[in-house]
């Protein structure tokens, strides 16, 4: 199954400026099979949240804010992972 994604162009301009990490290259890290997801319940009230750490086609760990939208994968934010989250990465695949 091929996954769908979206996002706010004008939030993915900004989150490129700030963070130098398009959500193009953000939408990569779900082919990623090691990647790790925990939920996010702290940042949203009306919808489920959840956060993805894995390697991009960059070769990047970077850390992925997304909802789900009916089949879709809404990106919210992305930026590239600190070291305690590499390490978590990393600590999920061994």
């Amino acid at each position: 199954m091929k996954l769908g994604f979206e996002w706010d162009d004008e939030k993915a301009k900004a989150n490129f400026k700030k963070r130098r990490v398009g959500f193009d290259e953000a939408a990569t890290v779900f082919t990623d099979a090691f990647s790790v997801t925990i939920t996010d319940p702290g940042h949203s009230a009306e919808e489920q949240r959840y956060v993805d750490i894995g390697n991009s086609d960059k070769g990047r760990v970077l850390v992925v804010v997304y909802t789900e939208r009916g089949s879709n994968i809404r990106i919210i934010s992305c930026r590239r992972a600190t070291l305690s989250e590499q390490t978590l990465y990393e600590e999920g695949n061994e």
